[in-house]
């Protein structure tokens, strides 16, 4: 999944790292499933139109619900969006329906109709439904889709002062941003009241054409005005963008007048709510069973006549919503690329990193001698959350960067917790991925991804960190010329001795033990990577780092200009010693190279001198293998900082030449 979620990247950059996490954490839930044609139009920042399922279960009869559902979802391709009919099966909520599932709500005779209230409970018992406009909203939101298509909304009942029977509806777009369009409020509710109440709710509520007449669902006239009117879809689009913009927590609501030639008189329903309403006190019909019976009752009242106007609205209000989802899409892709005015983003770049998560299971026994012959052996089984990727952009966390983290996370009863364990790293993605001032990649991406990474590094002079991961990935790309597009990589000796065996360059006959003779070999396999790349940081473990570059003013630049000017430069390794611990303090090795590199790249882009950068990278490898966790919880913007750095007596780096 990470291919294709990259891949994506370079389409719409400045929105799709925000809609590619939201997705992605909605698609891992237990509940939820995404349908691929409305997931690949959400993560290429298509228009999408939501549509609720509750006029398929409730609304109408069968066969003539599933023949409207199918047209409407024709009309909403038709005018250039991707339908979404949402529904509930078997206690899976579902964004988008082949045509068996929408045959199967349908034709089904005890399917729940489920607003926000009943979700839990519907969910947990494995049934099925159709969602109302409340729970089709929730929906839509946590799938990343602005615009919902219904027939009418909900409301306060007439007598509603006395029984407080208010609509769900109306509280839901109070506290869930989804612009829904519809042919206002159905008229057998209090309109006057409906629309009080969404004031007090904070919801923006425009009519949309040429005037301010609130529509009352079958009727073109309620003898209510909206507070505000939109004339076209262009204007609905801005009006929706503009309180997306603000970040409002509350929705939107564009009223759609019924055409006009459907339109029903207005004193003919008028007359048949009477009665029906009547006819439901008098049999005791309350609650969510009472719009159904009332809208049943008056097709009856009026011969058919508001069954006509229902099935027209709803095509018309699906044509109107789609071209207004339409017109939201081009507005944000124009914004998306500079063609509209908009407020400057001082936000700095952030790096972004690309790679592998897991969660990893330490067992450690409490003797130091394990018993055979079957014994038991007591101790202790701890879990942790590791992968490369994961723990480098952990580690840039708790140093005060907010990477973005790109990763596949699995379907399975660990994900969720690797999701709130990640909360903290997972959270601001604003930046582009081409204005990244650092791209980090590990070698458990699939090769496709790396070759996508260094071809869009080559394009936008992009700084990309390779960190191998393990002798049998490590040569991923260096199996093409897409190595030559990266800056750093971050091998230890086996991994890189497996890089020059893939490059066919000679290679020791063994690799030694002896520190001297490690660094000679080291610098030995480095040598002809420099052709290409800024930096190689070779990981020694406890003999420390080795680090290979192009020298500056007496120190090995860590800056991708440098590399760009070898005539200025002269090839050389700088020998940093390991910060000595103890054998007994070390509790996990498992994090200590990553965050050793974490730590120097920290610097890095802090513009620190290249001693203070390593030097921060081996205060945070210090920590974490002092910790339990990959990536020391202990580590931090302040004890892993340029002033831990100078507060403490280093041993001397020692330099050599590679010339």
């Amino acid at each position: 999944m990470i291919t294709k979620i990259t891949c994506r990247l370079g389409k719409c950059v400045s929105t799709v790292a925000c809609r590619t996490t939201q997705v992605r954490r909605f698609l891992h839930g237990a509940y939820f499933r995404i349908q691929p044609s409305v997931q690949e139009a959400l993560m290429e920042g298509r228009p999408v139109v939501a549509l609720e399922s509750t006029i398929i279960t409730h609304g109408m009869a069968y066969p003539q619900n599933l023949s409207m559902a199918r047209e409407v979802e024709k009309i909403v391709t038709t005018n250039g969006a991707v339908p979404a009919t949402i529904g509930i099966l078997r206690g899976q909520i579902h964004v988008g329906l082949t045509d068996e599932e929408l045959q199967f709500l349908a034709s089904s005779k005890n399917v729940v109709k489920v607003s926000r209230r009943d979700l839990p409970y519907v969910l947990s018992q494995g049934l099925s439904g159709g969602t109302t406009v409340s729970g089709t909203m929730i929906a839509a939101h946590k799938a990343g889709i602005c615009v919902f298509v219904t027939g009418g909304i909900g409301g306060v009942h007439r007598g509603g002062e006395n029984t407080l029977d208010v609509s769900a509806d109306l509280t839901e777009l109070g506290r869930t941003p989804v612009a829904v369009v519809s042919a206002g409020v159905k008229s057998i509710l209090d309109i006057g009241r409906t629309l009080e109440y969404l004031e007090t709710q904070g919801v923006c509520v425009a009519a949309f054409g040429e005037s301010r007449e609130f529509p009352a669902f079958f009727s073109r006239q309620s003898g209510f005005k909206a507070p505000y009117h939109v004339q076209d879809e262009e204007e609905a689009a801005k009006l929706i963008a503009s309180a997306m913009g603000l970040g409002l927590s509350s929705g939107v609501l564009i009223a759609v007048p019924c055409p006009q030639e459907r339109a029903a008189s207005g004193q003919v329903i008028e007359e048949a709510i009477q009665q029906a309403l009547g006819e439901a006190r008098s049999k005791g019909i309350t609650g969510k069973e009472l719009t159904p019976f009332m809208l049943q009752k008056i097709n009856e009242l009026t011969n058919g006549k508001s069954l006509d106007s229902n099935l027209a609205l709803i095509k018309n209000n699906a044509r109107v919503g789609s071209c207004i989802a339409v017109a939201l899409s081009k507005l944000q892709k124009a914004t998306r690329n500079g063609n509209l005015p908009r407020q400057e983003d001082t936000t700095p770049p952030q790096p972004v990193v690309i790679g592998g998560i897991n969660v990893d299971f330490i067992a450690k026994a409490q003797n130091p001698v394990i018993l055979g012959g079957g014994q038991t052996n007591a101790g202790r089984v701890r879990r942790t959350f590791g992968g490369v990727g994961r723990n480098l952009a952990d580690c840039l966390s708790r140093l005060g960067l907010t990477p973005l983290f790109l990763s596949a996370v699995g379907k399975d009863e660990h994900s969720e917790s690797i999701l709130h364990y990640c909360q903290h790293m997972v959270s601001q993605f604003k930046e582009k991925l081409c204005r990244a001032p650092l791209i980090c990649i590990d070698g458990n991406v699939p090769l496709s991804t790396i070759q996508y990474v260094c071809q869009l590094a080559r394009e936008h002079q992009l700084a990309v960190c390779y960190e191998p991961t393990d002798e049998n990935k490590a040569s991923k790309p260096f199996l093409s010329d897409s190595w030559k597009a990266l800056t750093y990589i971050s091998p230890n000796l086996q991994e890189l001795r497996a890089i020059n065996r893939t490059l066919g360059n000679p290679l020791p006959a063994e690799l030694p033990s002896r520190l001297e003779d490690v660094i000679q070999t080291a610098m030995a396999l480095a040598r002809p990577l420099l052709a290409h790349l800024c930096c190689v940081v070779v990981t020694l473990g406890a003999h420390g780092v080795l680090l290979c570059g192009k020298s500056l003013g007496g120190s090995i630049s860590l800056r991708p200009a440098a590399h760009e000017q070898p005539a200025a430069a002269s090839l050389c390794a700088t020998h940093y010693p390991a910060i000595h611990i103890s054998r007994e303090e070390i509790v996990n090795v498992s994090g200590a190279g990553d965050s050793l590199l974490a730590g120097l790249l920290a610097g890095m882009l802090a513009k620190h001198d290249t001693d203070t950068c390593v030097r921060m990278g081996l205060l945070a490898a210090s920590l974490s293998l002092r910790s339990y966790e990959p990536i020391s919880p202990a580590i931090s913007a302040a004890t892993v900082s340029w002033q831990q750095v100078q507060g403490k007596t280093w041993p001397e780096a020692k330099v050599w030449k590679m010339d």
